[in-house]
């Protein structure tokens, strides 16, 4: 049974005008136990914000991390998005792409830090996504390196674009990233095409060890669902939090 005191948690909704996307983008914040203005956090920033909080239970998870874990309290921010158009803003070849990874960096960052205690160095900022959420992860770190390192990759869609521009990099030796994929994930349909995502994101993690990054990466029994991701999100968020 679920211990109650992870089950009280802050979360906070917030919404941004967004100059580059044109419209409104929501935002949910976890703050943690404890939680005091004065000090400053690392913080953990995940695509598909509503999925993250609801399905993967990351304000849970942070609470138990912190309450018994002995982990250092963090802040989470879910950025939120339209499912109806989350391949033209996650996918490099999307016609949202460039648009939301300049929200994400020039607006959403910039907005976070002017309101919340979070540290602002690339080694206590966190990139997290599922599926197209942690390539575009990905894409965000490489396109603004000075603000990312770090990055949780849960099942990454790393498709033919991504893997190029990728291999267009040359040195990646700043870049630590967190990749685990499920082994039943060899005939995903998704909604571009049917894909082996374990061929995928081995292919992926041969590029980033070629051009220096850090990887740690793994398969595990799994499907292409939230069922899985949620079973391996605390390890991510101890992977990297414990060296903080």
């Amino acid at each position: 049974m679920t211990d109650s005191r992870y089950l009280k948690r802050t979360i906070l909704k917030e919404e941004i005008q967004s100059r580059h996307l044109g419209e409104a983008r929501t935002l949910r914040i976890y703050l943690p136990p404890g939680y005091n203005e004065l000090l400053s956090y690392p913080v953990i920033y995940c695509q598909d914000g509503e999925e993250f909080f609801n399905f993967g239970r990351i304000a849970t998870y942070a609470n138990q991390l912190i309450l018994d874990e002995n982990i250092e309290p963090f802040i989470v921010v879910g950025v939120e998005v339209n499912t109806k158009i989350r391949t033209q803003e996650y996918a490099p070849f999307g016609n949202r792409f460039e648009a939301y990874t300049a929200c994400f960096a020039e607006e959403i960052i910039p907005y976070i830090e002017g309101k919340y205690p979070v540290r602002r160095s690339a080694d206590e900022r966190v990139l997290a996504g599922d599926s197209l959420g942690g390539s575009v992860s990905m894409h965000i770190a490489l396109r603004y390196p000075e603000l990312f390192r770090r990055i949780i990759s849960l099942s990454g869609a790393y498709y033919e674009q991504s893997q190029q521009l990728i291999a267009a990099e040359s040195d990646l030796s700043a870049l630590d990233v967190y990749m685990i994929v499920g082994l039943q994930e060899t005939e995903f349909e998704s909604d571009t095409g049917v894909y082996d995502f374990v061929q995928l994101n081995q292919d992926t993690r041969d590029l980033l060890l070629e051009r220096g990054a850090t990887v740690r990466y793994a398969e595990k029994d799994g499907k292409h669902l939230w069922g899985f991701w949620q079973k391996e999100l605390p390890a991510a968020l101890k992977y990297f939090l414990q060296e903080v």
